[in-house]
């Protein structure tokens, strides 16, 4: 499942994962473990104030769109989808290869056009039934003949033929094409002897009756929209039983009052919205008991304009400046944008400028530009270019042929001070151009998002090992069946030379060769001006280490705690004072934390942090 960050700010889905699995061979690879780093001082116990279990509390900026994995798309929804349901393997936490999870292993036939993966036998549903290879059949079936379970992970069964389950540990898929993405099915798989009952999944969010049956290291026990998630350990997980006994998500709609609460010790994580800001994370290094944990984030920040907003059939709807149809003043935009600047002043060193479509963190498939391509900022480039479009200058504003000005608007999310602090630096830019800006800043983006009723948005994904579902909300079979309907496309694009580029990717299993068609579809998007990456943020975030002993991040020598390609923080989080250790086994991580104690909603400031749509698995708009 992708997660993402934004349309809503990309925080996200994804939701990209590094290179997957060959498939030449079956593979039967144990997860990695980790051992967990003491974090110091002699931390104390962390329980819950009631009932002396010991809670690990999260301040989240992000609410949940649904708790249905079918629908989840914000990278706070399918992040719990991960900590809900198994998946057929996962991403070992050092290096993101392909490992074992509900499959212990997979072998391709011959042709590679069938698949052949071992469920494990010990894996339970928390209701007592065992979890097996029908659980998972039935799961691909319903999102390949039901288009309302295909909403947030359609696009990984979109070429499958066939898919059976000759026996509770044998799941066979038969493709139509070659995949290379089978070690990488980011799908969450349910119990079929509960989602058989239910009626329209596209509008069942898996919120009326707890606790939720699933087979992942946690069990959601309670929820209530945002507010809070709650998520007791799984003692009967098959990799282990978490050490801490309850997991709690809560809701900040100020991300100043999260931090304060952090200080309190009311919350012992903050993740940020979806990162703390340089002023908040500077103010809580010299704080007792406090550590800002940071790393390369697995997420990109970009501007996307709307090209035009259609349907699958080719529909057009929303009300998208019909300027932007035009690539001369896409790029113009792009050109008159100073990311140093933006980088400097606005994220303050806490990013990687922005080039290609996918974060350096992932090598190899990270893509540059090069020097005659490049989009770089050229005030006077941008001007000729719109004079060339037909845009020329009367007085000091920008005027097309139809006399009107040219004036353009951004959605802006309410919650993430980047938006705003962007915003002011673009409508001064493209001032200087004679161009309009309104920064519509919403709690909700996706409304107009999903409308097509924009110019341009703040955008954002969190990119997994594996890049194709990054890749493919932009191809034409992501857009929405019909208008103003939930869907995987980021922002309408559908181009017949991306789509084939697309499909050579997923069906080239030679992994040098698949990452230069990756690359050269990142050469696209960036060429058509549909798409800018603005910048790489790291992910900055904060924890109590007088309530945490030690957690996981991802990469485990300097990676993220929150919003992982798999559950490893959570799972592997140990309480302060606690004398078990990380049963992951490998070497510990960046010693991290997280908290505890059940904290009040703070309902003060502005608005929800809103990732598009799944725009996740990958990960958010997060």
């Amino acid at each position: 499942m992708v997660e993402r960050v934004s349309p809503l700010t990309a925080q996200p889905r994804s939701r990209l994962r590094v290179l997957l699995a060959s498939g030449a061979a079956a593979l039967a690879l144990t997860a990695g473990s980790v051992v967990g780093v003491p974090l110091g001082a002699a931390p104390q116990q962390a329980q819950a104030a009631d009932s002396g279990k010991s809670t690990l509390t999260v301040a989240v900026a992000q609410s949940v769109d649904s708790l249905s994995p079918f629908l989840a798309q914000k990278l706070m929804s399918t992040s719990i989808s991960r900590l809900m349901y198994d998946f057929l393997t996962n991403y070992d936490p050092k290096d993101n290869h392909a490992v074992p999870a509900l499959a212990t292993k997979w072998e391709p036939s011959a042709d590679k056009l069938t698949w052949t993966y071992t469920i494990r036998s010990d894996s339970k549903w928390s209701d007592g039934q065992q979890a097996t290879a029908e659980d998972a059949a039935w799961t691909f079936n319903k999102m390949m003949t039901d288009e309302g379970a295909a909403q947030a992970n359609g696009n990984f069964v979109a070429n499958f033929k066939k898919v059976t389950a000759p026996s509770p540990t044998q799941l066979v898929i038969e493709l139509k094409e070659p995949q290379a993405t089978m070690a990488a099915l980011d799908v969450p798989i349910v119990p079929k002897h509960v989602w058989e009952k239910v009626g329209d999944f596209s509008k069942f969010n898996n919120d009326t009756k707890f606790p939720i049956v699933g087979n992942g290291p946690f069990i959601l026990t309670d929820y209530k929209v945002d507010q809070y998630v709650k998520l007791k350990a799984n003692k009967s997980f098959w990799r282990g039983t978490p050490k801490f006994d309850e997991v709690v998500f809560k809701t900040y709609k100020d991300q100043d009052a999260a931090v304060a609460a952090l200080r309190k010790g009311e919350v012992s994580f903050v993740a940020g919205s979806p990162a703390l800001t340089p002023a908040q994370a500077a103010s809580l290094k010299g704080d007792k008991n406090i550590k800002v944990n940071e790393g390369p984030g697995r997420r990109f920040f970009a501007l996307a304009t709307n090209p035009g907003a259609q349907t699958k059939d080719g529909k057009k709807f929303g009300d998208g400046n019909k300027a932007l149809l035009d690539q001369k003043v896409r790029q113009a935009l792009f050109l008159s944008i100073d990311r140093k600047t933006i980088i400097d002043k606005v994220f303050q060193g806490h990013a990687v400028e922005g080039q290609g479509y996918i974060p350096p963190r992932f090598s190899a498939y990270f893509w540059q530009p090069s020097a005659d391509q490049s989009l770089a900022y050229d005030p006077a480039k941008a001007a000729k270019l719109l004079d060339e479009a037909g845009y020329p200058l009367k007085g000091d504003q920008r005027v097309g042929k139809d006399g009107k000005p040219l004036d353009l608007r951004i959605l802006c999310h309410a919650t993430d001070p980047n938006d705003k602090a962007i915003g002011k630096y673009l409508k001064e830019w493209w001032g200087k151009l004679g161009i309009g800006l309104k920064v519509d800043c919403l709690d909700d983006v996706s409304v107009p998002w999903y409308a097509g009723e924009y110019d341009l948005a703040f955008d954002g994904w969190s990119v997994n090992p594996d890049p194709d579902f990054i890749l493919g909300i932009h191809t034409c079979g992501a857009l929405p069946a019909k208008a103003k309907d939930s869907a995987t496309t980021d922002n309408f694009i559908c181009d017949k030379t991306y789509d084939e580029l697309y499909k050579k990717q997923l069906a080239e299993y030679d992994p040098a060769k698949r990452a230069d068609i990756v690359k050269q579809m990142q050469s696209w998007l960036y060429d058509s001006g549909y798409m800018n990456i603005i910048a790489y943020p790291n992910a900055v975030e904060a924890y109590r280490t007088d309530q945490i002993k030690s957690i996981k991040t991802m990469p485990e020598a300097a990676g993220n705690i929150y919003g992982q390609d798999g559950y490893w923080s959570w799972w592997s989080a140990v309480p302060a004072g606690s004398s078990s250790s990380d049963s992951s086994g490998g070497s510990g991580s960046t010693g991290v934390v997280v908290g505890i104690i059940v904290v009040v909603v703070v309902l003060a400031g502005g608005g929800l942090f809103i990732a598009m749509r799944r725009r996740t698995t990958a990960d958010d708009r997060e």
